[in-house]
């Protein structure tokens, strides 16, 4: 007589150890959950006469990408559809985030709003926000 430690029918859907279980809860839920948007990277520098921004955008168009700068506050939004392709196609696995974006920086004060350029190439947007000279008003004081 053959002894089975599990029905065959069971095997497979109860985990052998609880570290498993734990394993198997997390993987399953962080699978299944539904996210309604993405966040970019960004990388942010300042040089002498600027501050220069850059976010990771694979996938976009650049007519899918809004620049705005309003009260010291750069904004960089848009978003990234997914395109299902052809009706025969049968996805098992989509890593890739797909949404909507939003990603706000508090500049400081002394930039120059009119001069800021953006551009889109290889799937990377580079703001440039150029800095402006702040006026340094001498003013002596007599005393009296």
């Amino acid at each position: 007589m053959t002894t089975v430690k599990q029905h065959p029918v069971l095997q497979g859907r109860a985990p052998q150890t609880f570290s498993n279980l734990l394993d198997s809860f997390f993987q399953d839920s962080v699978n299944n959950r539904r996210v309604q948007g993405f966040t970019p990277a960004v990388d942010l520098w300042e040089t002498e006469k600027s501050y220069e921004v850059e976010l990771a955008l694979p996938g976009l168009k650049k007519e899918n990408i809004t620049v705005e700068f309003e009260e010291g506050v750069l904004t960089v939004s848009g978003e990234r559809t997914f395109n299902k392709g052809n009706e025969g196609q049968k996805y098992h696995r989509v890593e890739n985030l797909y949404g909507k974006f939003r990603r706000a920086f508090q500049l400081p004060e002394h930039v120059d709003a009119a001069a800021i350029e953006a551009q889109f190439e290889n799937g990377v947007l580079h703001i440039s926000v150029p800095k402006v000279e702040e006026k340094v008003v001498k003013h002596q004081i007599s005393v009296k």
